[in-house]
């Protein structure tokens, strides 16, 4: 009965532990949560499916296949180190919604259908808010908002849309569909949302960045890899989702590059990394989608390790942009040590765990001789080395000394960072494990000799040209403008004037009612008055003769 229910609720239910005792055993209650969640996921039997009336329908809260249970696992791995990163936090309300949102994650993930993910789904958009409100700072508070608003719409088109699918088809099943009707791509436009696709990814960039220290580091795992799930889940070998990921993978790049904020170009660096998955959803071969399902994996431990060596940065200096840091690495060695094991695990370096997952696509890719898409992928490598792998590091850790000397961050940060990197490492050098857990049986050699040779050279070029484009690479104090311009200023002016328009025109209409009005009240008055022409008093005969010609009129129009 106990493996009926979903793991995730393990996590929703024993944060409310972390509100109670000392210090001491809220970090006991962090530590242990996300292990107890762990083992009750790999505890539910294989392919099982726990079903449940539920008015007309069947839900499914719990089904136990490959893909759930790779995407379960790492939610959970992710809540463990989260929350080890996090043990000095003083905000205990983060640490409580960081949990909340990780179960949620985990009941997506096991959810078999769409009524059950759908839940999960909205909880994890409160709880994400949660965890950036909890930075308690004014510019966390606006982004919040606008995160929520964005995550709301997204969930009533989700919701719009699988109330149309189920009346066309009359399950509430979650599997494989076809992108062909009002509730198929309304459940698209949903999950896209959440995945950071265009035009409305500027959500992730906008708020990611405003939580705190190690708030980012949550959010970071869930929402988008959540949303990477429902995808492989949903929509595989959807065409559409090719064109819409490459377009991520530029996007990303583009504005990472332009960044100044290091969190922000991870921000952005997360959008683009989603592209590639998104990408290998589209292609939708085994190929593909394990190589999808592997890079979501991956994904998660670098990008969490990359956001760790920067709030640990954050944490010690209070800096935040790229022109404030520097020569770090001469106080905080094992920080600047991880943050570039991150950055090159993220730019697919060979041993790092990167390499052996994000390669997987581009060979679905070619696979299918898809041979422009193979070119944008392998074009996209070298973008994604210089704004992560070596922008990152290099502005933040290794450029022109700052003269700040902090030391390293306290040791349960520390140990975060040093767990993920042997993560990093241990799966780029030992990629079986991970491919043991895909959904698909894995036909895939990633250390052959001319896969590493091209991807060195690839790296080794795209490093030369950020180097011998330095001076143009330059960070400023300046801001980038994204799409959510349109509705964060040019939406609110647009706004502005349409509510004053709209309050002239009410005063010039009340003046022109109220002239029109007098006028005719006056008009009235003067026939129907004390003194007007119908009130007089009329004799007898005459009243009499005007009703006889009236009486005539209606005669004669009557037979005519």
């Amino acid at each position: 009965m106990l493996t009926s229910l979903p793991p995730g609720l393990i996590l929703i239910l024993g944060a409310a532990l972390l509100l109670f005792g000392g210090r001491t055993i809220r970090a006991v209650f962090t530590l242990a949560l996300p292990l107890l969640a762990l083992f009750a996921i790999w505890q539910v039997p294989g392919d099982m499916v726990s079903a449940l009336p539920f008015l007309d329908y069947v839900i499914e809260p719990v089904r136990a296949d490959s893909l759930g249970r790779l995407f379960a696992t790492i939610f959970a791995i992710m809540a463990f180190g989260g929350g080890l990163f996090a043990l000095n936090q003083d905000r205990t309300v983060e640490l409580v919604a960081g949990f909340v949102y990780a179960g949620s994650a985990i009941g997506v993930a096991m959810a078999g259908d769409l009524f059950t993910a759908f839940v999960f789904w909205e909880i994890m958009a409160v709880a994400s808010t949660m965890v950036i409100w909890s930075a308690a700072t004014t510019a966390a508070y606006r982004a919040s908002i606008r995160y929520l608003i964005i995550h709301l719409l997204g969930g009533v088109v989700l919701m719009t849309g699988i109330v149309a699918h189920v009346a066309d088809t009359g399950s509430l099943a979650f599997g494989a569909m076809e992108a062909d009707s009002f509730g198929t791509w309304m459940i698209l436009a949903g999950f896209l949302l959440n995945a950071g696709a265009p035009p409305l990814s500027a959500w992730l960039p906008d708020a990611y960045p405003e939580a705190s220290w190690s708030g980012t580091v949550f959010l970071s795992a869930f929402t988008t890899k959540t949303a990477v799930y429902v995808l492989m889940r949903g929509f595989p070998g959807t065409e559409i989702l090719i064109y819409i990921g490459i377009f991520m993978v530029f996007y990303g790049i583009v504005y990472a590059l332009l960044e100044n904020d290091m969190r922000r170009i991870l921000a952005y660096s997360i959008v683009n990394q989603v592209g590639f998955m998104v990408t290998g959803i589209g292609i939708g071969t085994e190929m593909s989608l394990n190589g999808a399902a592997a890079h979501a994996f991956t994904h998660i431990i670098y990008k969490a390790l990359l956001l760790m060596s920067a709030g640990a940065v954050l944490y010690m200096t209070g800096k935040r942009k790229c022109t404030d840091l520097g020569g770090l690495f001469q106080s905080m060695p094992l920080t600047a040590l991880c943050g570039t094991i991150g950055a090159l695990a993220i730019s697919s370096f060979p041993w790092t765990s990167g390499f052996v997952s994000k390669s997987m696509i581009s060979q679905g890719a070619a696979d299918e001789h898809m041979a422009i898409i193979w070119f944008l992928l392998t074009a996209a490598s070298a973008g994604v080395f210089l704004h992560a792998g070596i922008k990152f590091p290099w502005f933040v850790f290794f450029q022109k000394d700052s003269g700040m000397r902090p030391p390293d961050p306290p040791w349960n940060m520390r140990l975060a960072m040093i767990l993920f990197a042997a993560a990093c490492i241990g799966i780029g050098l030992w990629p079986q494990f991970l491919y043991d857990l895909l959904p698909y049986p894995v036909q895939y050699a990633p250390y052959t000799a001319a896969h590493v040779i091209n991807m060195l050279q690839l790296l080794l070029f795209a490093g030369l040209a950020f180097f011998v484009l330095l001076p143009m690479m330059k960070r400023t104090l300046t801001i980038t403008l994204d799409f959510d311009w349109f509705y964060r200023v040019f939406g609110y002016v647009i706004v502005d004037r349409l509510t004053d328009a709209i309050v002239q025109f009410n005063k010039s209409a009340s003046v022109w009612t109220r002239r029109n009005l007098d006028t005719i009240v006056a008009g009235v008055f003067r026939h129907h008055g004390p003194q007007g022409i119908l009130a007089r008093t009329w004799p007898t005969g005459s009243t009499v003769l005007w009703v006889a010609v009236l009486l005539a009129i209606y005669l004669l129009l009557y037979y005519a």
